[in-house]
């Protein structure tokens, strides 16, 4: 096979999704690879739901990139008739004395609330006793913990999410192909060619949307500059639904000082009686070929017994479901979107450190207008590539 296209997209997960659909909009020749069969197991796109917060503790570059994907997602649901948001609110909250760290970030909460001051995000501020008041399902509180309540949070279900942006994309022109390994990346002049498993193909641009894959496929310096970090999510079985009402939120639960007292998670979903959580390890890396994908039972009853028991009403020990995923880590855990410093016609989306998906829609969005228009109503400055050199 040779093929030819416009654009090139390499991955078609959370980002090479959402950046096909928006090539597509635009009226491009674009073509989509993957190795698998989207939406799969295998990368960081899955396990049913991804939490989404408008104010993000991780730095105010990043709030852009989630209000146009939560604009995004609304005109996808109205395409589709599907739901893909679910705004029922989020919880943060932190220890109410001492300095914390959390995310690689001090003082995460507060950073939460300024982020939500500057942009007008719909927030409140309260305190560990308002917490237990108004959502049962958390336990054993101090009462002085900081918190910040974001109605507008929520989750997305990320498969949903990829499914309508391939099949919107597809259906406004783009092609996609899966099942196709891209071994090799060269540019040569003004063409960039991709050798894979099922032939040539080649592009004016292309751009690498792989995930954990990225690092072997570009070479240096992403090499170098990204890690991948193998993950864990949970399902325990609730004994007791009733403290999850109907305005039960997600939540991140800093319970203690540091990035590893730390626990997130969701209420069930409609007709469920199991609770999702899970926590972030940065010590272990892994590859995405190498990783581990079976869950060891002790690994379950560690998160249990560290951060589940005593802390969310219903959840039991008895594990439901587990699966593992991928983090693909930067040095200061922030992304990377940007051209290829070595292949100018390449153009890199990485690294999302564990807190990417809720972008993901605005992120296609802006890289389809700096692929297209060489500009983007977002600045994307801050995740260059050239900030670790």
């Amino acid at each position: 096979m040779h093929e030819r296209a416009d654009i090139l997209v390499i991955g078609l997960g959370a980002m090479g999704s959402a950046t096909l659909y928006q090539l597509a909009k635009r009226g491009l020749k674009a073509v989509g690879l993957d190795r698998f069969a989207p939406p799969h197991m295998m990368g960081s796109s899955h396990g049913e739901t991804r939490i989404t917060r408008q104010a993000v503790g991780e730095g105010r570059d990043y709030v852009p990139l989630v209000l146009d994907s939560h604009r995004i997602w609304r005109e996808l649901e109205a395409e589709t008739s599907d739901q893909l948001l679910n705004p029922c609110g989020l919880v943060v909250m932190a220890p109410g004395i001492g300095e914390t760290s959390h995310h690689g970030k001090p003082d995460f909460v507060a950073r939460s609330i300024a982020a939500a001051r500057d942009f007008g995000i719909a927030h409140e501020v309260i305190d560990g006793q308002e917490v237990a008041h108004r959502f049962p399902q958390f336990l054993n509180l101090e009462g002085n913990e900081k918190a910040y309540y974001e109605p507008g949070g929520g989750y997305v279900f990320p498969e949903r999410c990829i499914k309508a942006q391939l099949t919107r994309a597809e259906q406004i022109g783009a092609v996609i192909r899966t099942g196709v390994e891209v071994l090799s990346l060269a540019q040569t002049g003004s063409v960039v060619r991709a050798e894979t498993s099922s032939g040539t193909f080649e592009a004016a641009q292309v751009v690498v949307t792989a995930g954990a894959w990225n690092a072997h496929l570009l070479g240096a310096p992403f090499d170098r500059l990204l890690t991948v970090k193998r993950q864990v999510l949970h399902w325990y079985e609730l004994e007791d639904t009733s403290a999850y009402r109907a305005n039960a939120p997600v939540f991140i639960w800093m319970h203690g000082a540091t990035d590893v007292d730390y626990l997130y998670g969701f209420p069930p979903l409609p007709g469920d009686r199991r609770l999702k959580v899970a926590t972030e390890q940065y010590e272990t890396s892994t590859t995405a070929d190498t990783i581990d994908r079976t869950v060891d039972p002790t690994e379950s009853a560690k998160m249990y017994s560290k951060h589940v028991k005593g802390r969310l009403a219903g959840a039991t020990p008895r594990v439901a479901h587990a699966a593992a995923c991928l983090y693909t880590v930067t040095p200061d855990r922030g992304f990377i979107i940007d051209r290829h410093p070595e292949q100018d016609r390449v153009h890199v989306v990485s690294a999302c450190s564990g807190h990417g998906f809720k972008h993901s829609a605005g992120i296609g969005n802006l890289v389809a207008g700096m692929v297209t228009d060489g500009r983007s109503s977002i600045d994307a400055t801050p995740f260059s590539v050239s900030r670790f050199s």
